[in-house]
């Protein structure tokens, strides 16, 4: 394996209702581009990104973005198991999409078990904020947010505000909990592949505090 071009490989999941901009956040962020009407997803697609997590550290994140109909799901659900990180999107002007995360979220968590998944909550649509459009206030989703155990950011495809920040931050938080032991690698599980483990193994030594709690305190979810 080649360590020049990775030395970790993160496995992302989309979550959200439909038309909320899961696939407009992914193709801003990973090919700068924005379209003003695009294809509902079908199934899950498949995106690729490189990311310097930290300086010497190359992530690739593997997105799949999953459809949000409820006739998909049967589809999208067999992906969760095999997945690290999870953006959460609802359309900040859209009020039943922001009601439905805690639903997605539990979703996930329950079919993710022993694994770990770690989240970040995206309002996105910021750019309607400005002509009055918004029907879910920041405080509100914040608080969402914080419930869940997760940060929370703003954001538009359209004009690309806060995209890139969600998607680094997302990347980030996974590559924390590798270090910390928060995310472990398992045999078989695609969530998390490391080119060089004995490396990480040195990573967290050197990170390491003089006591550390317990796997049984561990949250599958966060």
């Amino acid at each position: 394996m080649d360590l020049t071009l990775w030395q970790y490989q993160f496995r992302i999941i989309m979550l959200g209702d439909s038309t909320v901009g899961k696939s407009s956040l992914l193709k801003r962020y990973t090919e700068n581009s924005f379209l003003e009407s695009i294809n509902q997803t079908v199934g899950v697609d498949f995106y690729v990104h490189f990311l310097e997590v930290e300086l010497g550290v190359r992530v690739k994140l593997q997105f799949w973005d999953t459809a949000g109909q409820e006739r998909f799901r049967s589809v999208t659900r067999s992906y969760y198991r095999n997945s690290v990180g999870g953006l959460l999107v609802f359309d900040m002007t859209n009020r039943a999409s922001f009601d439905h995360i805690k639903d997605w979220h539990a979703e996930v968590c329950e079919r993710v078990q022993p694994h770990k998944v770690m989240f970040v909550l995206v309002g996105h649509k910021s750019d309607h904020d400005a002509v009055g459009e918004r029907a879910v206030s920041r405080e509100e989703a914040q608080k969402l947010a914080g419930q869940l155990g997760m940060p929370y950011l703003e954001a538009s495809a359209k004009t690309g505000h806060n995209v890139k920040e969600s998607f680094e931050l997302l990347a980030r938080r996974v590559y924390q909990g590798l270090l910390s032991g928060e995310v472990e690698l398992q045999e078989g599980w695609d969530g998390v592949k490391c080119a060089a483990p004995q490396e990480l193994q040195l990573q967290r030594a050197s990170q390491a505090p003089a006591s550390t709690p317990s796997n049984s305190n561990k949250k599958c979810c966060g």
